[in-house]
Parts: C-alpha cells; structure tokens; sequence
C-alpha cells in the first residue's frame, strides 16, 4: 500500500485559507491513488490559549485530568475543520476521536505526559486500515491518546510527532510528511546566522540530539518509531505540495530503551599538562589534540580548566604520548609541566534515563559515595554517563551501578 502520513503543525493550519491549502495537497495525492492519514495539531497557539484561559478561571484546583481534556479540544477541533475542508473538495473523510469506538492509540494513565502502548496499538490499527480500505481520508488528532480506563491523555510538548510517527510505523507507511513553517533542518538557526543553508538530509541520531539539546524540531521521542524503511522529511507549509522537497531524515532509529553498564577492557592513563591561566588563551586545546592525532594516539576523554588540560589515553599509548606532550611542552609558551597519573577505568552507562531521569548522575553517584570509590570524572551525553574511576576500583563500580538499573 503507497501509503503517507501528513502531519500538519499549528503554523501550516493557522487560518482558513492555510486549512483550506493544506487539504488539497492532501488531495492532490489521494487523487493520484496514493492512501493519506492526516494528523493535525492545534492551530497556532490554541493549546496556550485554552491552558492559560483555565489557569485563569480555575487555578490550581485544576486537575490533570481536566488540563488533558481541556488542551484535546485544539487538536479535536483541527481535525473537524480538516475534515470538512476535505468534503468540501469532494473527498470522503473522517476524523477520529479519543472518544470513537474505532480510535487506536492507547496509553497509561499520566494524563500530561503520556507513555503509548505500542502492543495494544498495533492491534488497534486495523481500525484505521479499515477506513482507508473504504476510500476514505482519516483525520487523527495529534498530541492526544485514551488511557486504558477510557480517559483522554496527551503526549507533552510536540507530541503530534509521536502520532505521526507512530501512526507510520503501525501502519507501514511509505514515507511520513511533517509540514511545518521551515523548509527542513537548517546547518544553525537562521535568525542567528544569516549563511545557514538548508540540509538535504540528517541522520536520525542527528536530528535526536538536536532535540534533546534544545531544539524545537521535532519531539526526539516520536523517533524511536522511525521504521528503517519509512521515509520522513520536514516540508515547509508554503509550497503547498507533499511531494516538496525538505530535509530527509535518514537512517535506522537505535534503540536506546536497552540499559547497560559496561567497564572498558583496558586501562586508560591520565596525562596533565599545567600552564598559567590557559583559559584565557587561544589554542592550547588544538594544539594537544593536534599534537597526539598527529602521532596515531587516540584521545578517549579530555577536559580543560582554569590552569590545566587533562587527556585519559590508552595506557599502551601513555609512555609514548607523554614524550611527545612534554616536547610540545618545551616548545610551547603556554603549557609549562605534564604529568603521567595513575591507571583509570572508564564505566560506560547507556540508559534512557539519563536524558529523562533528573536523578540519575545522584542515583549513580551515592552508591559509589557510600562505597567510598571515588570519581575522577564524569559526564554525559543524550544516551549516557561515562565514569572514571580508579582501575583497581572498576569492577566494583560496575557492579554497584548495574544495581541501579535492575
């Protein structure tokens, strides 16, 4: 089946004649044979119109359950204007509600932030393949889903994606379309620098990262629906036309649902190089990574402060990389002394917490307190934590934090 899954963002549906714009693209391509699942989100700033609308009139004795029911009624509304705006063109549609007997998304019961059922989903979808099988164009209200005593929940910010996403990848759609007011993903923030030019394409890790830091793309968490054979690209609403070109957004979804802790094979050696306010300098940090990428030797981890560089290499390259720093040392007006440290062990946690979980470097690092196992270092990226600890401690640190995930 030549499936597609359009999801229209607030911007492209901001007014009539935007509305009115939006279903003949979708028409055009169900007239070229092609089956189409709508999503829509709530037109512009509706959802921050009805929160702060009931904040007023009702304040804090305003539930959760009610905050869901009440912020549904934007997207609820998109889908019927969308779905006459379809009739209207002579297209036979139909707008499924949270309430419909025939409505498929299934969540727990955390009315504002709402995790899917993807089980009990994937068996609800044969409701919207029956309807396609009809001829008719479904109409899905993004954002929402219906818990499983009934109750109308929402997915959190951006959570239109996930619909989308998830819609995609239940049904097997061809390719997913997110219409919005950008042309794609852009190389910077074009408000910011004006030479930011338009990618072609963005690898799902990519774009995911760029979520997670901040950026308002798309919601990172609608990608884990990503199907490896599904097409997505981000259009901008203006053109009118599905079949726009944007930015791809390519590759396989990793799954980072899986948690680990694993302890790296080998040893790793400190080397700290020392200098006089080096923050306050331009180039010491190129010049060392320079300086050991020019000689093969692969940097693990590095971190700078107020007077010092510290590098963690692998300790069959310690003696070698020490050399060779304490020659840029003696060239150098910035560094003044190095110093080869002691044997470090690098633990690695890979968890979904670690971006969705406050708590996680505290959960990780109180065991180790009352372990009296010390850290040299840590960090994290969007997927993990990576720890450093004494080599003669590492397996004992492993082991405590494996505990945590269990």
């Amino acid at each position: 089946m030549d499936l597609i899954v359009a999801k229209f963002d607030g911007s492209s549906l901001a007014n009539g004649s935007l509305i009115k714009k939006a279903a003949k693209s979708v028409a055009n391509e169900f007239i070229k044979g092609k089956k189409v699942v709508v999503v829509v989100s709530a037109v512009n700033k509706t959802t921050d119109d009805l929160i702060g609308l009931s904040d007023d009139a009702v304040g804090r004795a305003l539930t959760d359950r009610q905050k869901a029911e009440i912020m549904a009624m934007g997207e609820r509304t998109s889908a019927r204007i969308f779905a006459a705006s379809l009739e209207a063109l002579g297209l036979k549609s139909r707008y499924i509600d949270p309430y419909d007997s025939d409505w498929p998304i299934i969540s727990d019961s955390n009315f504002l932030e709402a995790r899917i059922d993807y089980e009990v989903t994937s068996k609800l979808i044969h409701n919207i393949e029956n309807i396609l099988k009809d001829d008719e164009i479904p109409i899905i209200p993004g954002f929402l889903a219906k818990g499983h005593g009934g109750e109308i929940t929402t997915l959190g910010r951006g959570g239109s994606d996930i619909t989308a996403f998830l819609l995609g990848n239940c049904l097997g759609a061809r390719e997913v379309v997110i219409i919005s007011d950008v042309d794609g993903v852009m190389s910077s923030d074009p408000r910011q620098i004006a030479k930011a030019k338009l990618l072609n394409e963005i690898s799902v890790e990519e774009i995911r990262t760029l979520a997670t830091k901040g950026s308002p793309i798309i919601n990172p968490h609608a990608l884990k629906y990503k199907d490896p054979k599904m097409n997505v690209k981000i259009i901008n609403f203006t053109h009118g036309d599905l079949t726009s070109s944007g930015t791809n957004i390519i590759g396989p979804f990793e799954d980072t649902s899986k948690k680990s802790v694993t302890l790296y094979k080998d040893p790793l050696s400190i080397i700290a190089i020392v200098g006089e306010s080096m923050l306050e300098k331009i180039g010491p940090l190129r010049d060392v990574t320079n300086c050991l990428a020019e000689n093969a030797i692969n940097i693990y981890k590095i971190s700078a402060g107020e007077n010092s560089i510290t590098t963690f290499i692998d300790k069959s390259d310690a003696q070698k990389a020490y050399h060779i720093l304490h020659n840029l040392v003696l060239k150098s007006d910035i560094f003044d002394s190095l110093s080869l440290g002691r044997d470090i062990a690098m633990i690695t946690l890979v968890s979904p917490d670690v971006i969705e979980k406050p708590s996680i470097i505290s959960d990780v690092t109180e065991p180790l307190r009352k372990n009296r196992i010390n850290i040299i270092e840590i960090n994290s990226s969007q997927t993990s934590l990576v720890i450093l600890v004494d080599w003669s401690e590492g397996e004992k640190a492993q082991k405590l934090i494996k505990e945590i995930l269990e």
